[in-house]
């Protein structure tokens, strides 16, 4: 029987999520016959134990479903098995690798390479992943799970998937190689909360958002991505089911909407930067530059805000994640466009993605001149005292930092490669010692 891993990573609470995660894991069984994992991956108790709670009454009242298992890891729980992964991995250092799992702060790439290595520990073919600020659309009273077109293709060889989409446009070629990506997008509000800068002085938001596109792009590629970028599929609900196989478009996936194979997710890790939004589309890349088949799906989430990053005392860690982001591109970008030059060279004899290629591009990445973000650190400076208000404190801040950030963001590049060196290895421990229960029943 095929068994997957349906995931959420969380911080915060989320009992609905849970509720609404479980009925897509019942929702799978009973339309595709498979066994589905719901992993839950919650740090929660380490910043709020109240909401931490939240979660594990959520769960506890979760009725049994006939080939659901439900997994709900706490902090220790996790420490404790990313310990053991890295300790059995052979790694010269496992204490590198387990603060690269499992940061002191939150780290988008990390949370979502737990699920990796929790899905292989779990004996699971594929991850599907879901988010803790999103919902699912409703169409005549009932929700629209994602995990029907996941399941209608992921892991299966491209030309028996065609007969599970809407539309093809597969080449011929391909038809032997493996779905690897299955993913629809997001609608609803941006999916990084920079909206109200746009909101306050367009020309900033253009400066501001121009700043993560790739230098050496013309400009009016440059500013037709600025037009894009963070914004999703639209306001369209969904009426019908639409679905296309073929190579696709980066901008077409979204990681919190998203199922991957095993053979994907297996090889490469993402970049475990902490406190970075967007760190976590590298594995993304890969596949989409390698020109790997996919099902590009329109059964979108709906994003929305939590109220913490809004508040005088999240605001600006928030948007820090978000000049961390832009300070990120000047070491991903070089392994994106390294990805797009080798393009089907990233694959192996069976079809398969090469960690080899991508991780020489990283190491290559790691001294790229500190320039650019010399510069986008200045842009960003005359931008937000220009906006004055939160982002003057928000300017200060930044400014502060400066020194760190510029640092942070070159070691983070160099940990990247660190982790995808170690990665083979780590994914075979996990496999190996399997997820234990924990003193509460929970696997652990």
């Amino acid at each position: 029987m095929q068994r997957v891993c349906l995931a959420l990573p969380t911080m915060r609470s989320c009992p609905g999520t849970i509720v609404d995660l479980a009925e897509e894991a019942a929702f799978a069984v009973e339309n595709f016959g498979v066994e589905v994992h719901l992993l839950i991956l919650d740090t929660t108790d380490t910043y709020d134990a109240a909401g931490f709670a939240k979660n594990v009454d959520a769960v506890a009242s979760l009725a049994p479903a006939p080939g659901v298992f439900v997994h709900h890891l706490g902090n220790a729980q996790q420490e404790e098995f990313f310990r053991r992964v890295a300790e059995q991995s052979g790694g010269a250092d496992p204490g590198l690798l387990l603060d690269m799992m499992l940061p002191p702060a939150v780290a988008y790439g990390s949370c979502v390479n737990r699920i990796f290595l929790g899905a292989a520990a779990l004996g699971c073919t594929s991850a599907h992943l879901r988010n803790d600020d999103a919902d699912f659309q409703v169409l005549d009273g009932r929700k629209v799970f994602p995990i029907h077109h996941e399941l209608l293709s992921i892991g299966k060889p491209a030309g028996e998937a065609e007969a599970g989409v809407t539309r093809s446009e597969l080449d011929p070629a391909d038809a032997d190689k493996p779905v690897l990506l299955v993913s629809g997008s997001f609608m609803g509000e941006l999916n990084v909360d920079i909206g109200e800068i746009r909101e306050l002085d367009p020309a900033v938001y253009h400066d501001v958002v121009r700043l993560w596109t790739p230098p050496v792009w013309p400009d009016e590629d440059r500013d037709a991505m600025v037009e894009v970028s963070f914004r999703g599929t639209g306001t369209e609900p969904f009426t019908a089911d639409e679905s296309v196989l073929g190579p696709p478009d980066i901008w077409n996936v979204f990681m919190c909407n998203v199922a991957l194979d095993h053979r994907a997710y297996e090889v490469l890790p993402l970049l475990p930067s902490v406190k970075t939004l967007g760190c976590d589309y590298a594995l993304l890349h890969a596949l989409v530059h390698a020109r790997m088949p996919a099902v590009v799906h329109n059964r979108h989430i709906v994003n929305y805000y939590t109220p913490e990053r809004r508040t005088g005392a999240g605001f600006v860690p928030y948007q820090m994640g978000f000049v961390k982001l832009l300070l990120s591109m000047l070491y991903l970008y070089p392994v994106y466009g390294g990805m797009i030059d080798l393009g089907r060279d990233l694959l192996d004899e069976r079809h398969g993605l090469k960690s080899e290629p991508i991780l020489e591009l990283i190491r290559g990445s790691v001294d790229w001149d500190r320039a650019g973000n010399e510069h986008c650190l200045d842009v960003l400076d005359r931008s937000y005292r220009k906006l004055g208000g939160k982002y003057t404190e928000l300017a200060d801040a930044v400014a502060g930092q400066r020194q760190q950030l510029l640092d942070e963001a070159q070691e983070d590049a160099a940990r990247w490669a660190v982790l995808v060196e170690a990665w083979p290895a780590m994914v075979a421990a996990a496999r190996a010692g399997g997820l234990r229960p924990g003193p509460d029943g929970a696997a652990g």
